[in-house]
């Protein structure tokens, strides 16, 4: 039984190692670089080891993502647990995501396919893309005093709010954007502006 227990702990430990370095990879040279051979450079092993973990690069790319939708589930709950208001719960997701989006990059381009090439049917059919969803959309229902979670006001409002702030990550993920004070005055703004024409 030890014995099996020691192998199942290993095979972990190699899963892990080949995350880990591909991440590495694409944090030093970009996503296009990243290749199944330039992994199995850096943990030491031969490419079809790797195979045996992760049919593809597309694979790694898909499970990298999943543990992206993971922390930033878990990071939204947070922000979101430090308030009892639904529009300061808004408030502090919203910078949560922010600030989610800027300390882990790669990861969340990778979850959007900016400067990737996502496959998006893929990742959009991941039980954990949908976390911030259903996390988000219980503060903007409970805000508007609607009960019904499918209602198309409260898709429409999520998405209101994705747009602005994806857009706004996006064009400085891009080094397009302005300097971070005013970047997230524009995103306040943007975030407080929303929450009051949806506040009844």
């Amino acid at each position: 039984m030890a014995s099996k227990d020691r192998i199942l702990r290993l095979k972990e430990e190699t899963r892990t190692s080949i995350l880990d370095a591909a991440l590495r990879i694409v944090k030093e040279e970009g996503w296009q670089a990243l290749s199944m051979r330039k992994i199995a450079d850096v943990i030491e092993y031969t490419a079809p080891i790797i195979y045996e973990y992760f049919a593809n690069k597309e694979a790694i790319l898909l499970e990298l993502t999943r543990m992206g939708y993971l922390k930033l589930a878990k990071e939204l709950k947070e922000a979101k647990s430090q308030h009892t208001s639904p529009a300061d719960q808004l408030e502090a997701m919203w910078l949560a995501y922010w600030n989610f989006a800027f300390a882990n990059k790669e990861i969340y381009q990778g979850m959007f396919g900016i400067t990737t090439s996502c496959a998006c049917d893929m990742v959009n059919k991941l039980p954990e893309a949908e976390l911030p969803w259903d996390i988000f959309t219980e503060s903007i229902g409970e805000l508007m005093k609607i009960d019904d979670m499918d209602s198309e006001i409260i898709c429409t409002k999520y998405y209101t709010f994705w747009s602005i702030v994806h857009g706004l990550v996006s064009i400085n993920l891009l080094d397009r954007g302005n300097s971070d004070d005013i970047n997230r005055q524009v995103l306040r703004d943007a975030i407080t502006g929303i929450i009051r024409s949806i506040t009844p």
